[in-house]
């Protein structure tokens, strides 16, 4: 499985995006397995695709999920305490929620591979040791 952060999801539907949109594209054709992300994720895609294109986009990221091309990902309470810690040690960067789950989730799974338009995760390391495998690269 790979990691996928809001931000793909998004310009995978969104054409609007421009060569993002593209670039995106191109990088799900790297994909091993399924896509695999966190409510918090799920939640900024729906709604961003909501503000941007109304319900045909959020009916299209629910095809995803539908299709099982998608999977969503709920933290337990160590998760939870551990994305809190992540927070607080990354403060200055900021790590937002959405951030601190996918960093909990591939310390939970043993997942170093993430899908993300995100430079942040170029600085965050999982189980403060291990860099992220980040694509699309710049």
């Amino acid at each position: 499985m790979t990691l996928v952060d809001a931000g793909p999801l998004i310009a995978l539907i969104d054409k609007g995006q421009g060569e993002t949109h593209e670039k995106c594209i191109d990088a799900q054709k790297l994909v091993v397995g399924s896509l695999l992300t966190t409510w918090p994720c799920l939640a900024e895609a729906m709604y961003l695709l909501g503000e941007l294109g109304g319900w045909q986009g959020q009916a299209a990221l629910w095809r995803f999920l539908e299709a099982e091309a998608l999977f969503v990902h709920a933290p337990g309470k160590d998760e939870m305490a551990r994305m809190r810690s992540l927070m607080e040690k990354y403060r200055d960067t900021p790590m937002d929620l959405a951030d601190a789950s996918l960093v909990a989730l591939a310390e939970a799974r043993g997942l170093k591979r993430i899908f993300t338009l995100d430079s942040d995760f170029h600085v965050y390391r999982i189980s403060d040791r291990e860099a992220f495998e980040v694509f699309p690269s710049g």
